[in-house]
C-alpha cells in the first residue's frame, strides 16, 4: 500500500518538469521573437538601403536577363536521323566551348542572338511508327518482352525511328525565323551526300507516283472491260470472282499508298525538313523575371548572417579575455 506514495510523487514531479519545459520553450521562442524585432528596428535604415538597392538591382537584371525557349519541328529524310542528331551535338558543344567563330559561321550576322542551349528530342508517335513498316510493330513487341514498354519506345534505338523530332533551343531575346531558323536548317542541309540522296529519292519517288497512276488506270480499264462483258452476258453475281476480288484489293493498296507518296514527296524536297516552328515562348522559371524579389531578401539575409556572426565573435572575445584574468 505505501509503495503506491513515491510513484504518485514521482509522476506528479514529472509532469511539473515537464510543464515547466514547455513553459520555457514558449519563453525562448517569445524572447527570440522579441529580439529579432528589436534588431530591426534599430537597423531598419540599413535594412531600407539594402531592400531599395535589392529592389533597383533586381529590375535591371530583370529588364537585361530575359530567356525564351524556340522549338523546331522537323523530319528527317533518306535516313539521316543520325546524322541530324550529331549536327545538333556538334553545335551544342560548340557553345559549351564558347567557339564564337564557328556559331558565326552557322548563324550569320544573327550570332548577336546568344543561343545558349540546344538539344533534340524525337516527337513519340508510335502509332505512325508501325502504321507503314510491320516489322517494326513486331521489334517494339520483341523488346517490351525484356523490359519495360515505355523504357523501349524511348530508347535511342526505337525514338530516333520516329518520323518527327523537336529542335529546342533557348536563346536571350527574341529571335525571328529569318534570323536563327533558316541559317539553321542551312546548316543541317550542308551535306553534299545527303543533297545526292534527296535528289535520287525525289525522283524515285515521283516516278513511283507516275507508275501507280498508270497501274490505277490499268485497273480502271479492266474493271471497264468487265464490267461490259458482264452486262452483255448477264452475269450477276461476277462478285464471287477471286480474280476480280484481287484487282479491287490491289486498286484500293495503290489508292492508300499514293496518298502517303504526295505527302512524303512533300516534305522530300530536303534532307531535314522544317514541319513547323514556335518561337519567343517566355521561359516563367523561378528565378527568371522575379530578382527584384530575391535579391532585396538576399541582401537581408546577409546582413543578418554577419550581423549575427560579430555578435557571436565579440561575445567569445569577451569571455576569452574574461578567462585569462
Amino acid at each position: 500500500m505505501s509503495t503506491n506514495v513515491p510513484q504518485n510523487t514521482d509522476q506528479e514531479i514529472d509532469i511539473f518538469q515537464l510543464s515547466k519545459s514547455i513553459g520555457g520553450f514558449f519563453d525562448r521562442i517569445n524572447r527570440s521573437i522579441f529580439r529579432a524585432i528589436q534588431f530591426f528596428i534599430r537597423n531598419w535604415i540599413a535594412i531600407l538601403i539594402l531592400a531599395v538597392a535589392g529592389i533597383a538591382l533586381g529590375f535591371y537584371l530583370d529588364s537585361n536577363k530575359k530567356s525564351f525557349q524556340n522549338q523546331v519541328v522537323v523530319t528527317p529524310n533518306f535516313e539521316s536521323v543520325d546524322y541530324l542528331y550529331s549536327k545538333i551535338d556538334l553545335i551544342q558543344s560548340k557553345i559549351v566551348a564558347g567557339d564564337v567563330d564557328f556559331l558565326h559561321q552557322v548563324f550569320g550576322n544573327s550570332n548577336r542572338v546568344a543561343i545558349k542551349r540546344i538539344e533534340i528530342k524525337p516527337v513519340a508517335d508510335v502509332y505512325k511508327f508501325v502504321e507503314d513498316k510491320e516489322q517494326n510493330l513486331e521489334l517494339i513487341k520483341l523488346m517490351a518482352e525484356v523490359g519495360d514498354v515505355k523504357k523501349v519506345l524511348e530508347d535511342n534505338v526505337t525514338s530516333k525511328n520516329y518520323t518527327f523530332h523537336t529542335i529546342t533551343f533557348t536563346s536571350n531575346q527574341e529571335i525571328s525565323e529569318k534570323d536563327v531558323v533558316e541559317p539553321l536548317l542551312k546548316f543541317l542541309n550542308n551535306s553534299a551526300y545527303f543533297d545526292a540522296a534527296q535528289k535520287i529519292g525525289y525522283k524515285n519517288l515521283e516516278r513511283q507516283i507516275a507508275q501507280n497512276d498508270t497501274i490505277i488506270s490499268q485497273i480502271d480499264q479492266v474493271l471497264k472491260g468487265l464490267s461490259s462483258t458482264a452486262k452483255s452476258d448477264k452475269v450477276v453475281y461476277y462478285n464471287e470472282n477471286l480474280q476480280l476480288n484481287d484487282i479491287l484489293k490491289t486498286k484500293q493498296k495503290l489508292i492508300l499508298e499514293q496518298g502517303k507518296n504526295k505527302i512524303r514527296l512533300i516534305s522530300s524536297d530536303k534532307t531535314i525538313k522544317e514541319i513547323n516552328s514556335t518561337l519567343n515562348i517566355n521561359e516563367n522559371k523561378v528565378v527568371n523575371g522575379n530578382f527584384k524579389i530575391w535579391l532585396p531578401l538576399f541582401f537581408i539575409f546577409i546582413f543578418v548572417l554577419v550581423s549575427m556572426f560579430g555578435k557571436f565573435y565579440h561575445k567569445q572575445l569577451a569571455l576569452s579575455q574574461a578567462s585569462q584574468l
